[in-house]
């Protein structure tokens, strides 16, 4: 395990009631319900608010290591991020695609700076080695 030498940001937050419950971070910026994965209410779930998470952090991975590497991110990158929720027997696990889309980079290009992004991102540094993880530029 490694551990920061360096805490840049603490988000913090209060969640209450699980899936069928409501979360509000400490500034207040995020307040939300929260509803279980296809189930009825109109909250979201936990697995999309990771694929939001792990997306947008990605592409502020992708843009630190394109200014190591040189390379423009264009300001139109986006990502689909897929986080499954399943079950082997009684225990839940999660999956994960992340469909990286870099219009007007080159394909090999562009492979290697969402190769570099993955070794960078804290949240690809987290799953690695503990979900199943697909990586693939559109």
């Amino acid at each position: 395990m490694t551990n920061p030498e360096k805490v840049l940001y603490t988000g913090k937050t209060h969640t209450t009631g699980g899936r069928d419950g409501t979360a509000r971070s400490s500034d207040g910026r995020l307040d939300l319900q929260l509803s279980p994965p296809g189930g009825p209410g109109a909250g979201t779930n936990p697995e999309q608010l990771f694929a939001a998470g792990w997306s947008a952090c990605f592409i502020g991975a992708m843009r630190r290591a394109g200014g190591k590497m040189g390379i423009a991110v264009p300001t139109d990158t986006a990502i689909d991020a897929e986080v499954d929720l399943g079950t082997t027997g009684e225990t839940f696990h999660l999956r994960a695609r992340l469909a990286i889309s870099l219009p007007g980079l080159d394909r090999e290009t562009a492979q290697a700076l969402a190769e570099a992004a993955h070794q960078l991102c804290p949240y690809s540094n987290a799953t690695r080695g503990n979900i199943e993880v697909a990586i693939n530029v559109v």
